[in-house]
């Protein structure tokens, strides 16, 4: 009897040094081509009215490099985790455009929160995940300063915002889908 319990606390033990492991930091990878799809859809191609405010600004892809290949998956998604952050404190006004799709918006907007909710455990934890997000959250205030606070958030430079998002992800998809999970759950 004394045997058999032993065994069972051992095996207990075991467990729940197993479960109790640091999980590594991922993100769907459907999830975030979603969120692509949808944020391109919700307001089709770039309007010509706006092409006078179509500028550029330069995405901070250094955020995303690492210097070690075996910490690649777990920086890169720190850093999507931080890229999604952005994403929804930019979205966090009451000033988006009425003319997109408020569906397509409203779905955009519950998948970033859920990616968010879903990844807590890629904190930051190094000096370099701290550099990192601080590059990026640079990149995204002067996104929100140059376009968003200056035009008073009128439909061009929300749209504007837009496109560099979308060049955003698909960045995130062509060049860190070794961060993100293959899953196709939902």
């Amino acid at each position: 009897m004394a045997i058999q319990t032993i065994t069972w606390m051992s095996a207990f033990l075991c467990l729940v040094q197993v479960f109790s492991m640091p999980m590594p930091c991922q993100l769907q990878q459907h999830l975030v081509r979603e969120t692509h799809s949808l944020l391109r859809d919700m307001g089709g191609h770039f309007p010509l009215e706006c092409l006078q405010e179509n500028v550029r600004i330069e995405f901070p892809a250094t955020a995303f490099a690492t210097s070690g290949a075996p910490q690649l998956s777990s920086s890169g998604a720190k850093a999507i985790y931080e890229t999604l952050k952005n994403i929804e404190t930019l979205f966090v006004t009451d000033k988006l455009p009425t003319m997109w799709d408020q569906q397509k918006l409203d779905n955009f907007q519950n998948i970033i929160y859920r990616q968010i909710e879903d990844s807590e455990c890629c904190g930051l934890d190094t000096r370099n995940n701290l550099i990192m997000a601080k590059m990026l959250n640079t990149y995204f205030r002067n996104i929100a300063a140059l376009f968003l606070f200056s035009q008073n958030f009128s439909y061009c430079a929300w749209e504007v915002v837009r496109k560099e998002l979308l060049r955003t992800l698909d960045f995130i998809l062509e060049h860190n889908s070794d961060s993100l999970l293959w899953s196709n759950r939902t």
